[in-house]
């Protein structure tokens, strides 16, 4: 074997150490990605280096405990800007969504669904009326044909939250919950303290090994640890385990 071989086995040998092809994506990465939409009137979320006017505060503060949780799963945020495409989301493994107020495209419709057919994984977090209502924001349309749908507002004006063990969360965390909307389908796991019956978080896992968490309380994934004098609410916790559960 001559030394130019040799040169070439070991720049392949580096390149297959240090890349890995995922094949439920299809793309080569060195960390997995987490695409952050911002294109779609986001109530809370944005991306701090883009935004001219706003809470840069908090939009910083989210972004920074958001960093911190997926730290340890060697994920990268990023953000999309413009319409969603498949070749957006064929280089990412999890879509984050968070209160959107304004409507899906067809073809972003198309998109996503594409790509949870094809094991892509949805963190899809909506609110109450206030905050973006179910027609200024077609999300059904996202999750619908996988047997999910948020519906009407809960009627629980208690305050307090609480995940079970299992699947996602590995233990039960106290979480924020204050309101919320109904989420159909699925498989429960984030509760009202007041009553098990108010089902404010669920999962599901698709054929494709695609897997979906909707949620329809905002405050835990906007790191709100502290809610009408009630402290130590575990919000970095359960977004850690939610984004493991979708990443893996």
């Amino acid at each position: 074997m001559n030394l130019f071989v040799v040169a070439i086995f070991i720049a392949l040998t580096a390149f297959t150490k240090t890349y890995q092809i995922d094949e439920k994506h299809h793309h080569v990465s060195e960390s997995q990605s987490i695409l952050v939409d911002v294109s779609h009137g986001q109530k809370f979320w944005n991306d701090p280096e883009t935004m001219i006017s706003g809470d840069f505060n908090r939009v910083n503060y989210l972004n920074d405990e958001l960093a911190k949780s997926v730290e340890s799963l060697h994920a990268k945020i990023e953000f999309i800007h413009n319409e969603i495409d498949t070749d957006k989301l064929r280089v990412c493994d999890a879509l984050f969504i968070h209160v959107p107020t304004s409507q899906y495209t067809q073809s972003e419709i198309k998109a996503i669904n594409y790509y949870l057919e094809k094991g892509g994984s949805l963190f899809l977090v909506m609110e109450v009326d206030y905050w973006s209502t179910l027609e200024q924001s077609n999300v059904n349309d996202l999750i619908e044909p996988f047997g999910l749908k948020f519906g009407d507002q809960i009627d629980d004006p208690t305050s307090g939250g609480h995940t079970k063990a299992g699947n996602i969360t590995r233990k039960a965390l106290k979480i924020p919950f204050h309101g919320g909307r109904i989420i159909e389908g699925g498989i429960p796991f984030c509760y009202s303290d007041h009553n098990n019956e108010n089902v404010f978080g669920v999962s599901k896992e698709l054929k494709s090994g695609g897997k979906i968490i909707a949620m329809g309380e905002a405050m835990v994934s906007l790191f709100m640890t502290s809610w009408n004098g009630v402290d130590g609410y575990e919000c970095s916790d359960f977004m850690h385990y939610a984004f493991h559960y979708l990443l893996n």
